[in-house]
């Protein structure tokens, strides 16, 4: 499958959907083709213009699935029409095909009672599944070093990552020189959601594209962070759209 991309404040995003990405990835694993998939918002493309080697990730990345509803925004006003594919849904359909095909995962990220609960939480949903290596987000460089062996050894289809952004993809950048044949994939706070320790918004929310306010009513010290990304974002999107059309 070709990609078809289109840029976001100089990032490509890659236009498909839900479905179209998850054949891409399943010929990927049937290929025995590794690659990085980067689950884009706007928070992130802020980061990345403040960090040159996140920033280098994000361009390098083989697929970049629009997670933010600010980025489907920025397309739109570029008049192109193109659904949210939440990274949190995705990479549940990703462990869905994994079980599917017996492809061991892995799961990396999150507070030790956190991944404890999200891999018995995964083995109760997918019965078949094979998770194969997990271990926290708490380590010191030197135990990461320990942890990416651990990782070659395991030899898993697919790992998820639970860093939080760029923390997760500069760690996914050190595996993937490693461990060129399998799927990465940066979940930020899906661990957090899968244990039960915080509270996914309602399926109208998401549905509608609200899910962020939800999740700043939830977590009000995300209001800061939010109201100081987002407009700027938005802004810096109208500028680039009226620029290129004069």
């Amino acid at each position: 499958m070709e990609r078809k991309t289109n840029k976001v404040l100089g990032y490509n995003v890659d236009l498909l959907s839900f479905n179209e990405a998850s054949e891409f990835v399943t010929q990927k694993f049937q290929n025995n083709e590794g690659l990085h998939i980067v689950t884009i918002n706007p928070e992130m493309i802020e980061l990345a213009q403040k960090n040159t080697d996140f920033s280098d990730i994000i361009k390098n990345s083989e697929l970049v699935i629009p997670d933010g509803s600010g980025i489907v925004m920025a397309l739109k006003l570029k008049g192109i029409i193109q659904d949210r594919i939440p990274g949190i849904d995705f990479s549940k359909e990703l462990i869905r095909i994994c079980q599917t095909y017996n492809y061991p995962i892995a799961l990396i990220g999150a507070k030790e009672n956190v991944i404890q609960t999200t891999v018995k939480r995964l083995q109760g949903e997918f019965k078949q599944l094979n998770i194969e290596y997990y271990h926290n987000g708490y380590f010191s460089s030197e135990k990461e070093k320990e942890i990416i062996k651990e990782l070659m050894n395991a030899n898993p289809k697919l790992v998820l990552v639970a860093l939080g952004a760029p923390k997760q993809e500069l760690f996914i950048k050190k595996c993937k020189k490693l461990m060129p044949k399998t799927v990465f994939i940066g979940v930020g706070g899906s661990f957090d959601v899968w244990a039960g320790e915080v509270e996914r918004a309602p399926e109208f929310f998401r549905v509608m594209g609200w899910e962020w306010i939800f999740r700043t009513y939830k977590q009000p010290e995300r209001i800061k962070r939010i109201y100081k990304t987002l407009p700027a974002f938005l802004i810096k999107v109208i500028i680039e759209a009226i620029t290129k059309k004069g």
